[in-house]
């Protein structure tokens, strides 16, 4: 069951240091665009995953074509893609221990959300966390 308890979404979020965004966008009329700009600005560390551009910057991070390409230790994977192709970046952030995985605004699959919550990952489904960080008054991470 994905999280929808306030207190635990915080939780999640004043707990996270690193994102892993997949899909993100370097257009600036891209939802991904902005919600990674207000994340680092946030003090998250926002690694940017899209394979259709990958080599290229984003915000000053390099773009990886897939999650296994990271090195660190990804404490949220936020998911920018259709409903029928995130079950794929779920499949990838379980294979790489990522700690949650957070499906956009709109992004909606039970399947691949059971599937995360069975590997012991924590699912955000259907939310922003461009929203959420205001609405429930996250504390910006110190540097």
């Amino acid at each position: 069951m994905p999280l929808t308890d306030d207190a635990a979404i915080k939780a999640l979020l004043e707990g996270a240091r690193t994102i892993a965004m997949v899909g993100a966008s370097d257009r600036p009329d891209r939802p991904s665009y902005g919600v990674m700009a207000m994340l680092q600005r946030h003090g998250y560390r926002v690694i940017p995953v899209n394979p259709q551009i990958t080599g290229e910057h984003v915000h000053g991070e390099f773009v990886f074509r897939d999650l296994h390409q990271l090195g660190d230790p990804i404490d949220i994977v936020d998911i920018f893609r259709r409903p029928e192709a995130a079950g794929e970046a779920v499949d990838e952030a379980i294979a790489i221990g990522a700690k949650a995985v957070w499906l956009q605004l709109g992004v909606v699959n039970t399947a691949a959300a059971a599937r995360a919550e069975a590997a012991g990952l924590q699912v955000v489904m259907d939310r922003c966390p461009a929203i959420e960080i205001p609405r429930l008054g996250v504390a910006p991470i110190a540097a």
